[in-house]
């Protein structure tokens, strides 16, 4: 599976050939990139032909699982990669017990026979790591292809705020392997508050695809976190979520104060910013927290900036109305 092999909110894959087009013609200075809020880390995948130098950050634990397992630079032993997968394919589900995954998301988001085989992965990835039977890399490439393969027979819309209610769910958790990227690029991987690392980086380029609603990937992403940190937390309500964490000031009504700080931090020659046009959307969780004018505005005082925009049918899990949606390019030449 390639990195961009998962179901994932607000993902740029397809923009990718067109924003990189803008890049290049209008960032004539792009040997390093700052993805700010790295997201799928297809923006860092697709643009690192075009880089020597990339900065991806993101503040979900699954997310940095994930880019450590794509684009870390530690060896790892493929046939023993492939011998996970061999014998994880190999496990009979129905002699395995009941445990953590099974008992909270069995034939919820998962068959609960998938759940107990889910389950048993990731405790033999958190055994095995901590008897260095398998090194970061290893545990990392491994974890990530748990997710992704689970991600594909979820049952859900495409992200897990809940679960499908009242149908079979028929699709079937088998283990399979992402494909790690090989690069020469220097690489460095944060997970952090995204305006307080703008304060340390130093880059050509500065991406930005903030989240933008109400909706928080820590809770639109919960089983995947939850799974990832394997800490066990009770769980609660229909859709079983953890207490909450890692919730984002961009998520609320405080994102156009905290888009300005993060600009105003910013040590970039150039800002290139992504906005979809739902502020006024008829869901009030879909709705945008901050306005195509507001940031705009920010942009202007921090340099020169141009607006481009294409038409573009969006990810949408639910029943939100997105006729004539269109996503925006901002791109701000710092300091003119």
């Amino acid at each position: 599976m390639k990195i961009n092999n998962r179901r994932y909110t607000g993902s740029k894959y397809k923009l990718m050939p067109w924003i990189k087009e803008l890049i290049l013609e209008h960032c004539p200075e792009h040997c390093s990139l700052f993805d700010v809020f790295g997201g799928t880390g297809v923006v860092t995948s697709e643009l690192l032909e075009i880089t020597t130098s990339n900065t991806i950050n993101d503040f979900l634990f699954s997310n940095e699982i994930i880019y450590k397992a794509f684009f870390g630079k530690e060896q790892y032993d493929e046939n023993k990669i492939k011998s996970h997968l061999k014998r994880y394919n190999e496990v009979d589900k129905s002699t395995l017990d009941g445990n953590y995954v099974s008992e909270n998301y069995g034939d919820k988001y998962f068959r609960y026979e998938d759940a107990k085989l889910i389950g048993y992965i990731r405790e033999e990835l958190k055994r095995e790591y901590e008897n260095t039977e398998i090194n970061e890399r290893e545990f990392c490439i491994l974890l990530a292809s748990l997710l992704y393969s689970f991600d594909r027979c979820a049952n859900t819309v495409g992200h897990y705020e809940a679960y499908i209610k009242g149908k079979e769910i028929r699709s079937e958790f088998v283990f399979e392997l992402i494909e790690p990227i090989i690069s020469n690029n220097t690489i460095n991987i944060y997970r952090e508050d995204s305006n307080e690392l703008a304060k340390k980086v130093v880059s050509d380029i500065a991406f930005i695809d903030p989240p933008y609603n109400s909706r928080q990937y820590s809770r639109f992403y919960h089983v995947m976190e939850t799974i990832t940190k394997w800490e066990k937390p009770e769980l609660a309500g229909t859709a079983m979520k953890p207490p909450e964490e890692n919730m984002s000031d961009y998520c609320r009504n405080l994102a156009p104060k905290v888009f300005a700080e993060l600009i105003e931090s910013l040590n970039v020659k150039y800002i290139v910013v992504t906005y979809n046009t739902t502020y006024d959307s008829k869901s009030s969780s879909s709705r945008n927290k901050i306005t195509l004018e507001q940031i705009q505005k920010i942009l202007e005082k921090k340099g020169k900036t141009l607006i481009f925009e294409t038409d573009y049918h969006r990810f949408n899990a639910g029943k939100t109305d997105s006729v004539d949606h269109k996503e925006l390019v901002f791109i701000t030449r710092v300091g003119e």
